[in-house]
């Protein structure tokens, strides 16, 4: 009994980072966003599988490779088409949920019948926000397992099938409610983007991290320039159309160039990469008090769940800072 006792304990140890990751991503995606008051969290069980079963699916495919952040990263761009495109259509849904956003209005293509602001303003932050911060953070409060995979094949088997569930579940859902389905060459053209990225993060090539002899810079400027450019990108105007399309892109290319410099430099490491995802988490915190709920909620209790839920926030990173310090001294 007792052998059984700590193999069972064991084994919930050895998943904890993954339900930790589960639960985090619809956080960070829609309550930490300020889409969501606390009031809704029983949203969350309905939001994981979804959010938490397409993070948890991402990292731990792109940890089975060994071929580090360049494949997640783009494995979760796959995972923001296939959202965005099949299970909620918003990237061609004209009036979705019947919410009267005008989401495709800045900088329409008619030819595509997309907008150019949406797409590139939702798939960064499914990439950058709902997926990759999420890994960042709950890999930076197990350092020590940090870049080894966390489910065995039943749980990833079981992973995989409660994502296809949530999003076959998404998917019928907003068809039902909108009556809206996306065009043959919408869907067929945004799968060939889906399936591609998948290739080709297969085929990026493995590599490590701190292989320059340049010092890496403190891990405070990573993320600040992480807050920064986050914060820049929440804010920006819609209305501004193509010049925000521009900004984006301008804001996505060089934080790419910037950061994978930085990366190549020796010294850097786990306390880095927690300092970008801290860096992008704390961009959405502070947002959230300028955002109304996507449900309507009005109220001063609003601004105490955004307040909530930037503290939250603000322990995880300071958990996962502890542990990235611990571990260095143990080093």
């Amino acid at each position: 009994m007792l052998y059984n006792c700590r193999m069972a304990e064991s084994a919930f140890r050895r998943v904890l980072p993954a339900i930790g990751l589960f639960f985090l991503a619809p956080f960070i995606s829609e309550y930490l966003l300020g889409d969501f008051p606390l009031t809704k969290l029983g949203y969350l069980l309905i939001l994981a599988p979804l959010y938490g079963g397409g993070a948890l699916l991402v990292r731990e495919v792109g940890r089975r490779t060994g071929k580090g952040w360049p494949t997640i990263l783009t494995l979760a761009f796959a995972y923001a088409v296939l959202e965005e495109a099949f299970t909620t259509q918003t990237l061609f849904n004209p009036n979705y949920l019947k919410l009267n956003l005008h989401l495709l209005d800045p900088a329409y293509i008619p030819a595509l019948g997309m907008g150019g602001w949406w797409t590139i303003f939702v798939l960064t932050l499914h990439t950058v926000w709902s997926i990759s911060t999420s890994i960042a953070l709950v890999e930076a409060c197990v350092p020590a397992r940090a870049t080894t995979p966390w489910l065995r094949w039943p749980g990833l088997t079981l992973d995989s099938v409660l994502f296809v569930l949530a999003a076959v579940a998404s998917t019928r859902f907003e068809i039902q409610h909108d009556g809206f389905i996306a065009t043959r060459t919408q869907f067929i053209v945004s799968g060939i983007v889906t399936v591609a990225a998948i290739i080709v993060a297969f085929f990026l090539p493995a590599r490590r991290a701190g292989t320059e002899p340049t010092p890496a810079p403190s891990p405070w400027l990573p993320g600040a320039i992480a807050l920064i450019a986050g914060s820049i990108f929440l804010t920006v105007p819609r209305a501004w159309a193509w010049g925000a399309v521009a900004i984006y892109v301008a804001l996505d290319l060089t934080v790419i160039f910037v950061i994978t410099g930085m990366s190549r430099r020796s010294g850097w490491g786990g306390s880095h990469r927690l300092a970008l995802a801290a860096g992008a988490a704390l961009a959405y915190g502070w947002h959230a008090f300028l955002q109304m709920p996507v449900d309507g909620t009005r109220g001063v209790s609003i601004r105490a769940s955004n307040a909530v839920c930037l503290l939250i926030t603000l322990a995880v990173i300071t958990y996962a800072a502890r542990r990235q310090a611990a571990r260095a001294q143990r080093a």
